[in-house]
């Protein structure tokens, strides 16, 4: 089978999810390459675990001392090391830009925010969730090599133990690798709950929520599902959850495995952001509110009496 290359999301030699991810979606079209840079020689036991045939290493300072074109590059001496069938690239807003610059640099065509990958006949097939979730599209690379980037949760972790030889690669940095350099970094203030991007839960609230005091309840149920927290905008505008948890267009996008909305109607804006999510749950005292459009599950009440007893009863149930 042909070879396909994957870019390895790390922190400090610790593999992210959606890489895991990546290699179980990888292995549907040919053989996974990684491609871990920088601290990557300690993550090959754990991409090996998932089916990595080969892991491509290389380390140096540019890595973490610039921004995005290293990386580009290190990419760019992959692809010419391996002649990959496609490269796969966690579609996280660093990924993208990396999966762009190289597709120019490759003349090759790219497919974004991919939610599923499989074999076709001419090379591999994504599919996609377009014009705000609206419609679902197939598609296929048809110049160059595939340069696609997929959506966090959009396939299930599968270990698949393979060889996992670590190569070390040869990487030439360009003029432009120099070009932005990272002045300083500030750890972001943990919460212990998952990355919003990556959680396989998302307990979100909205306007009905009526304040930031009241975020506790949201939490509150977050927490007894291991689940990360989101707000729509207009809680967001309101200075009632940081923006960094903003869901929706012009916040971030994400498709867990459960998507429960408590107090969001639904506008637009928001359900581009949610509604590729694989089961959706909504709590809302307005039984006209767009959301219930596309709900599995809609419970039509007030979220400060629904939630605070949906919280028990998962604390019940989970002893």
């Amino acid at each position: 089978m042909a070879e396909v290359l994957v870019y390895v999301d790390h922190v400090d030699g610790a593999v992210r999810k959606p890489t895991l991810e990546l290699l179980t979606l990888a292995r549907r079209v040919g053989e996974p390459v990684a491609v871990a840079l920088g601290n990557g020689a300690d993550t090959a036991a754990a991409l090996a675990e998932h089916g990595a045939v080969k892991v491509l290493t290389h380390e140096a300072a540019e890595y973490a001392d610039y921004l995005v074109v290293p990386k580009v590059d290190a990419l760019q001496a992959a692809v010419e090391a391996v002649s990959p069938s496609a490269v796969l690239v966690p579609s996280s807003a660093e990924g993208k830009e990396i999966a762009a610059r190289l597709a120019l640099r490759l003349g090759s065509g790219i497919i974004t925010d991919a939610v599923d990958l499989e074999a076709g006949d001419e090379g591999p097939v994504a599919t996609q969730s377009v014009f705000a979730a609206a419609f679902t599209t197939k598609s296929r690379v048809s110049k160059g090599t595939p340069v696609i980037t997929v959506k966090p949760n959009s396939a299930a972790v599968e270990p698949a133990p393979a060889a996992g030889a670590v190569e070390a690669l040869s990487v030439t940095f360009s003029a432009a690798a120099t070009g932005t350099k990272v002045t300083s970094r500030t750890p972001r203030e943990s919460t212990g709950r998952p990355e919003l991007t990556e959680a396989a839960i998302v307990v979100s609230g909205g306007r009905g929520v009526n304040g930031a005091e009241n975020f506790a309840i949201i939490e509150a149920l977050a927490d007894s599902l291991g689940a990360a927290v989101g707000a729509s905008r207009a809680a967001v505008d309101a200075g009632w959850y940081p923006h960094t948890n903003q869901v929706g267009q012009t916040g971030k996008s994400v498709s867990p495995q459960l998507y429960i909305a408590s107090g969001i109607s639904g506008a637009i804006q928001h359900r581009a952001g949610m509604q590729t999510s694989k089961t959706i749950v909504a709590i809302n005292k307005d039984a006209e509110a767009p959301i219930f459009e596309l709900v599995d599950y809609g419970v039509v009440g007030d979220l400060f009496d629904v939630v605070p007893q949906l919280t028990e009863e998962v604390k019940s149930r989970k002893g």
